[in-house]
């Protein structure tokens, strides 16, 4: 299946980034390996748990978890100025994972008989709640509720699907949205844009 490549692609991105984080926080080896995991599979978790739906099917993807835990290890195990060099790149990782997880949650509770404030609120959540997680064992302010645009375009990945302008049967329909994801999460990046925020420590 052709969106079994996509998932390959989110989980070893979202490991990277655990692992990267938790290296730049001093973690030893277990919790280097704890936090690259739970960037890729946490998300899943907390939407099934929302959606008061069983969560033992995030555990049924094996070949993933091996992958989550290969990549970890080369982020761990190899040479420094070769992580050092795809960490540059983290931003395009971190975006394909964003747009796969999103969409995949979205088609989840399309498959599941959800309505349109569910299957957002499931693109959300699969989308964004592994970085949070990370972000919260690492002990930072998550980046998804202060940093940039992000979980605005989950959102839209859901809106798109829950509102049947792309056919989550149709290969090239969810390919489109895929990319049109990362586009956007990439120049939002870029571009600095954020949203609108209140300093309540200015005049």
């Amino acid at each position: 299946m052709a969106w079994d490549l996509l998932n390959i692609i989110a989980v070893a991105a979202f490991a990277f980034s655990g692992a990267i984080v938790a290296l730049s926080e001093r973690y030893d080896i277990f919790g280097t390996f704890m936090l690259g995991i739970a960037t890729p599979f946490a998300g899943g978790i907390i939407r099934n748990i929302a959606l008061d739906l069983p969560v033992v099917h995030v555990w049924e993807q094996g070949y993933l978890f091996y992958i989550a835990v290969s990549t970890i290890a080369i982020v761990y195990f190899f040479p420094k100025n070769w992580v050092m060099f795809w960490d540059r790149w983290n931003i395009y990782l971190d975006a394909i994972g964003l747009s796969a997880f999103a969409i995949q949650g979205a088609a989840f509770a399309v498959d599941t008989g959800f309505p349109l404030g569910g299957v957002i609120f499931a693109a959300i959540l699969t989308g964004v709640g592994g970085g949070m997680t990370r972000d919260v064992l690492a002990q930072r302010k998550p980046m998804v509720l202060h940093q940039e645009i992000y979980a605005v375009w989950a959102m839209l990945a859901g809106l798109a699907i829950g509102l049947e302008w792309v056919d989550v049967n149709q290969t090239f329909e969810m390919y489109l949205l895929f990319f049109v994801i990362i586009l956007l999460r990439v120049l939002s990046y870029h571009l600095g844009w954020h949203l609108r925020f209140r300093d309540l420590y200015r005049v």
